[in-house]
């Protein structure tokens, strides 16, 4: 009889940990050549739109970094908690909610020209997501809950508010019963980078950011320890790290980070808010921290890889009448082989007889 036993690899390839991602992604294209295949179309021509057309133009360019600047922020924050083992599935929830508070600032101050809206925005929507992340950091640190699930579940509570709130008390008076707010007044929107195009600066903060974030991953001894109880929870405890503090950091700069990403998109390109603030970039992020193997670089390069599948994505659907669907199987797809090369990379598969 053969017996098949999955076994813990003594010492993990650092080649592997490395290529595991660039497996991952390689895999996948030959998922999508495959699809096109099934589908009917030439590989060449669906690689074409999806990689390749999106950034023929300064527009697409434009776009594409408007795109990536949310998914690169979220996935930062998440890989602090990440790191620390602390699963936070809730950015989603925590974007929505950081919108909401700053769309609050905006439409009250926005009219004016005053310089001090634009940070008053940025600093309520932090905390806004922060707050909104402290819920599961309470019931994790106190009643030993799921982060998993009081995370993912808080996503469809602060999508819920916001159709609340934007069918009710926040709704525009002139908006023709649309579920919309009003406009936000100039000082509250961001300014664009390049006139004619839609890029802003909110990707010059997002690099701000992710060079902040790499200081403390690497160089804090904070980060250090939340590294240490990350891959080594007993001898975190052993030290005297607190695994409370990690709970609450994790999960708090997390809800900074999408926070600061909704306020981004709704002083964006929105400009008010809509029944529909993200695309996914909360969830979208998540790929985004493990495509990066929770590292900065990583994280700015996978952020600019699912960006480009974003926009290659809506390209599919307008010139070759392909399903929206398809760029979520090609991202769930991403998620799965990337999962399955760092399980392989820790792990080695046997076959014995008996």
């Amino acid at each position: 009889m053969i017996h098949l036993s999955i076994e813990k690899r003594p010492a993990p390839s650092p080649l592997m940990r490395i290529g595991a991602p660039l497996i991952a992604v390689g895999v996948t294209l030959l998922v999508g050549i495959v699809l096109a295949l099934v589908l009917g179309l030439d590989p060449l021509i669906l690689l074409r739109v999806l990689f390749v057309d999106p950034l023929s133009s300064a527009n697409g360019i434009s776009e594409w970094l408007l795109k990536a600047s949310p998914l690169i922020l979220i996935a930062l924050g998440l890989t602090i908690g990440f790191r620390a083992n602390i699963w936070n599935i809730g950015a989603e929830g925590m974007f929505t909610i950081g919108a909401i508070a700053a769309a609050l600032v905006a439409l009250r101050f926005g009219e004016g020209a005053a310089i001090w809206v634009l940070p008053a925005m940025a600093l309520a929507g932090m905390l806004g997501g922060m707050a909104w992340a402290a819920i599961p950091a309470f019931l994790k640190t106190k009643a030993n809950t799921s982060e998993i699930l009081v995370t993912l579940m808080l996503n469809y509570v602060a999508a819920l508010l916001l159709s609340y709130l934007i069918n009710g008390p926040m709704r525009d008076p002139n908006g023709f019963n649309y579920p919309q707010t009003a406009n936000f007044g100039p000082a509250a929107l961001l300014p664009s980078l390049v006139d004619g195009l839609r890029v802003n600066i909110s990707i010059l903060f997002t690099l701000a950011l992710a060079g902040l974030t790499w200081v403390f991953l690497t160089k804090s001894f904070l980060g250090f320890k939340m590294r240490v109880g990350g891959i080594a929870p007993a001898a975190a405890g052993y030290a005297g790290f607190s695994e409370s503090q990690s709970v609450w950091l994790g999960l708090l700069a997390g809800g900074a980070a999408s926070g600061l990403a909704g306020m981004m998109e709704a002083a964006g390109p929105l400009g008010q808010l809509i029944p529909v603030l993200s695309p996914g970039y909360g969830f979208a992020a998540i790929i985004v921290a493990f495509i990066g193997r929770l590292t900065v670089p990583g994280i700015v390069l996978g952020g600019l890889l699912l960006a480009l599948l974003y926009l290659g994505g809506e390209q599919a659907q307008m010139t070759l009448n392909l399903p929206a669907s398809l760029t979520r199987s090609i991202e769930g797809a991403l998620l799965f082989f990337l999962l399955a090369a760092d399980g392989l990379t820790q792990f080695r598969v046997r076959l014995r007889r008996s």
